[in-house]
């Protein structure tokens, strides 16, 4: 489904991403943990270029995304759904017109696009806000309605750069709870940048640890947080004992 191979890229002197590989398979969630500035979500933007890579190459469903022209791209990009941290929605249309808006410019007629808006944000339980302006609605409603607007597209691949950073605590869970769900019926691959230990946990197939660009470790999460082999793994292992033992 997705392979990237030898992925690089420099900001100026640092070097954020250092001849990256990884792998995801069909209707699996990776979850990418790692400190801030270690080249977590520089990897994910470079999928769908975002940001362009320096060098490297990216594989989805056997297609070079790194070699494809504009409009190529626009058209893979309706394959790969989008999470943005800070939402990004736009702030004079409803929450039914920013989920329709991507739809119609991909010349989705207004009906279906309509209606494929609606039910999507009936399934991330906003059925009673799709009027309200994004001014009108929480921060966790704003990012059910980033979720519905990357889901609008049905993308095989769904690319989450730590949507619940912006949130709240108290508003995290609502998002997570439908992160959880995606997760659990496999519709979509799921890559996955985020802090959250739990979500991680629960629901991951897979854990990706990430150091000054690099991948230290991967692995099933029992085996990363019991047994960990890198210095951030054991990191990460001490901070999930002292959660346990301060409950």
């Amino acid at each position: 489904m997705l392979e990237i191979r030898d992925l690089t890229k420099d900001f100026g002197d640092i070097r954020a991403v250092d001849h990256l590989a990884l792998h995801a398979d069909k209707g699996e969630t990776v979850v990418i943990m790692g400190p801030s500035g270690c080249g977590k979500s520089t990897t994910i933007r470079m999928i769908n270029r975002l940001v362009e890579p320096d060098f490297g190459t990216v594989f989805f469903d056997g297609i070079d995304i790194t070699g494809l022209h504009k409009n190529e791209l626009l058209a893979m990009r309706k394959r790969i759904g989008y999470v943005f941290q800070h939402f990004n929605l736009i702030a004079r249309l409803t929450a039914l017109e920013n989920v329709m808006l991507g739809l119609v410019m991909g010349r989705v007629s207004y009906d279906e696009a309509k209606k494929r808006a609606v039910a999507i944000l009936e399934k991330v339980g906003l059925g009673r806000y799709m009027d309200y302006k994004p001014s009108e609605l929480s921060g966790g409603q704003q990012q059910r309605v980033a979720i519905a607007r990357a889901l609008a597209f049905e993308p095989e691949l769904i690319l989450w750069d730590e949507p619940t950073a912006s949130l709240d605590p108290i508003l995290v869970r609502e998002v997570l709870v439908i992160m959880e769900e995606l997760a659990k019926y496999r519709a979509s691959t799921m890559l996955v940048v985020t802090h959250e230990l739990s979500f991680a946990l629960k629901v991951a197939d897979r854990i990706l640890l990430m150091n000054k660009g690099k991948i230290v470790e991967s692995g099933k999460p029992i085996e990363i947080f019991t047994n960990p082999q890198s210095t951030i793994g054991k990191t990460y292992k001490d901070l999930i004992d002292y959660q346990m033992n301060t409950i």
